[in-house]
């Protein structure tokens, strides 16, 4: 719990100086222990911290007691956003290490009710990165107004520590200087493969189809096949990976570190409906397709495991929190108590019971804070 507060502790107060009742670290301790307990809005969280007052004063003085609700939005409308990002940086890096051969998937989500029509300001839209064999978000951009993913992804890739992990990201992040960002970090990547990388998929897709036609007996390529069953549902799917042909070198030079073409056939059959869907990736890894297989299917663990969390359990995307900065940095918030509750692992609860259990028990908030 000290080094949260300690990687905290230095954010700049952006109120006036001597008009501050209520320290800022215990603002932001008091709303990390709120969210981690259930309590997500302004109104819940001061309600959470007058009825913990007793429990919270074990680990900063509130000598003024608990903020109003409206002092509490104020706040956090007005913290400067890359402030709190480096803070949360600072704080991940120390407890989740990147070890040789991490899987970290990079993907976008729009809060959706962040959008304040009156205002004329849009829905803030974030990029996380998600370590998928630690289970914890690494860091978050929030995408510039008017803009994209594709600005956003370099931007947290250079503030990550990501040397022996292997980036995925979706076709939106298969841009040149996205891989280049990867490699200089001493990183791989496997990048989706679709029209917006138009000449290159189109060659990637004539190359598969051509080796296919001839059963691949021109073509060393490594192949997997894996099958799954579960609630009527068959799924079978083929990864076929190759080294680059000779007469795509040319995008070698394009392309940091490219070595191997990838393609993922999926045929699912639901109810006697089949469906099938083919999907191209490049990489820097080598042509293993087992490997680059787990690799695919790792990335969807963002989904699962962050994004429909935050939804279904953090209740994100019906949070009305429009004001000033606020959505940006309720955002990091809601990770920072995400990594708090994933990181303990002794119960084997599901996220909304250990929030459940953390409201209604003092010791267990406080393992999950690590005291």
């Amino acid at each position: 719990m000290s080094n949260l507060l300690e990687h905290f502790s230095s954010l700049p107060d952006p109120r006036v100086k001597g008009r501050t009742d209520y320290p800022l670290i215990e603002i932001i301790f008091l709303c990390i222990c709120a969210i981690i307990s259930g309590f997500d809005g302004w109104e819940a969280i001061e309600d959470f911290g007058q009825a913990q007052l007793e429990w919270l004063r074990k680990f900063l003085p509130y000598e003024n007691g608990i903020p109003r609700h409206d002092t509490v939005a104020r706040v956090m409308s007005c913290l400067s956003p890359k402030a709190m990002q480096k803070s949360f940086i600072g704080w991940i890096q120390s407890i989740a290490k990147i070890t040789e051969g991490e899987i970290v998937a990079i993907d976008g989500k729009t809060v959706r009710r962040s959008y304040d029509k009156k205002n004329r300001k849009g829905a803030i839209h974030m990029v996380s990165a998600w370590a998928c064999k630690n289970g914890v978000v690494l860091g978050q951009q929030k995408t510039e107004e008017k803009s994209n993913e594709i600005t956003a992804i370099p931007e947290l890739l250079k503030i990550l520590e990501l040397k022996g992990s292997i980036v995925t990201i979706d076709a939106m992040g298969c841009q040149r200087e996205i891989a280049k960002t990867i490699r200089e970090n001493e990183a791989d990547y496997i990048l989706a493969l679709k029209e917006n990388q138009g000449t290159l998929h189109e060659m990637v897709s004539d190359f598969f189809e051509t080796a296919e036609e001839k059963s691949f007996s021109c073509v060393e390529h490594s192949h997997a096949e894996e099958t799954d069953y579960g609630h009527g549902r068959i799924e079978t799917r083929t990864c076929d990976a190759a080294e680059i042909p000779k007469y795509l070198k040319e995008f070698q030079a394009e392309w940091a570190g490219l070595k191997t073409i990838i393609r993922i056939n999926a045929m699912r059959e639901i109810n006697n409906v089949i469906s099938t869907e083919t999907r191209y990736y490049i990489s820097s890894l080598e042509a293993d397709a087992v490997k680059i297989s787990q690799v695919i299917r790792s990335h969807w663990q963002i989904e699962n495991s962050l994004h429909w969390i935050l939804d279904v359990t953090f209740k994100e995307d019906d949070s009305r929190i429009r004001r000033g900065l606020a959505a940006e940095n309720m955002s990091v918030m809601r990770h920072i108590a995400l990594n708090l509750l994933k990181k303990e692992e002794q119960t084997q609860f599901s996220v909304p019971r250990k929030r459940r259990k953390a409201n209604l028990h003092n010791d267990y908030r406080e393992k999950l804070l690590g005291i």
